[in-house]
């Protein structure tokens, strides 16, 4: 994992999310058109949180969040998401 020239400010958490599958289990290739947005990702980045919640998750963590949660970003030439923590729903 590569040093993040980025510093979230809150409760926001920067997410690289899990490339999403290529192939079934039975083995057959999806095309992109039909491919599915993934939801499970890697915390790369962590915000201080506020002061009535400090953030729960840490910087390594795998997380599971909503479908259509946080903005995509680009840096670095990879794609990332930045949301709220409370858009997270579970640590895996």
């Amino acid at each position: 994992m590569s040093k993040l020239n980025i510093k979230p400010l809150a409760d926001r958490v920067v997410i690289e999310a899990k490339a999403s599958e290529t192939k079934t289990a039975s083995g057959i290739y999806i095309p992109d058109s039909a491919k599915e947005k993934p939801q499970e990702g890697k915390v790369v980045a962590v915000g201080k949180g506020t002061k009535d919640e400090p953030t729960t998750v840490k910087v390594g963590d795998t997380v599971l969040y909503g479908k259509y949660a946080g903005s995509e970003l680009k840096l670095g030439g990879k794609d990332y998401l930045i949301m709220r923590e409370s858009d997270i729903l579970a640590i895996i």
